[in-house]
């Protein structure tokens, strides 16, 4: 612990290989946090590095006693937003396509059991699917808490909110994920 403290100390002040030692502690974490958030792997590439990269612009901000990890989480909550955001924008002008059709999912191999690996992808890509097209703001608490384990508080903090505000939206994406995952009859 204190020396993960001290990283953060270094790292605050200027000091690269800090920084580079806090990177690849946390990167890992985080490509699964934005992937998860944004759905498609060569986004989450993209956004992770600019994340990074904002979070070095930024380190002089940084206050060592706050959570590396938490602090590295919000400058990617907003870089998710903002991509979130070109995309939409995106998609108004040049129409909407599905990444997730059917002709985006891999073509299943011969084998036996491969049907059965399609359904796993298939209901895994459904997942993913519906969890990157959550709102933003049950998005972020649902993937904080339920995906990464964090707790109310710790999420709380990310966010800038209030724990019972994070236990609200959770309640509120769970019922969302549950309408979108509901088998069709």
């Amino acid at each position: 612990m204190k020396e993960r403290e001290a990283l953060q100390t270094r790292a605050a002040h200027g000091d690269v290989v800090a920084f580079e030692a806090l990177m690849r502690d946390t990167k890992a974490g985080l490509y699964r946090f934005v992937r998860r958030y944004v759905g498609d792997a060569d986004e989450t590439y993209d956004l992770v590095q600019e994340a990074y990269a904002a979070a070095w612009l930024a380190i002089r901000r940084y206050e060592p006693e706050r959570s590396f990890e938490a602090w590295l989480r919000t400058i990617a909550i907003n870089k998710c937003r903002d991509w979130s955001r070109r995309r939409n924008i995106r998609r108004l002008f040049m129409g909407s396509t599905d990444l997730h059709s059917a002709e985006a999912l891999a073509v299943p191999d011969d084998e036996a059991g491969a049907e059965d690996q399609y359904d796993a992808a298939e209901q895994a890509q459904r997942l993913h699917a519906a969890i990157a097209a959550l709102p933003p703001k049950l998005k972020e608490p649902l993937l904080l808490t339920a995906i990464e384990e964090r707790s109310h508080a710790e999420a709380a903090e990310i966010l800038g909110l209030s724990a019972k505000a994070v236990e609200m939206r959770l309640a509120r994406a769970r019922q969302k994920l549950a309408l979108h995952l509901r088998p069709e009859t």
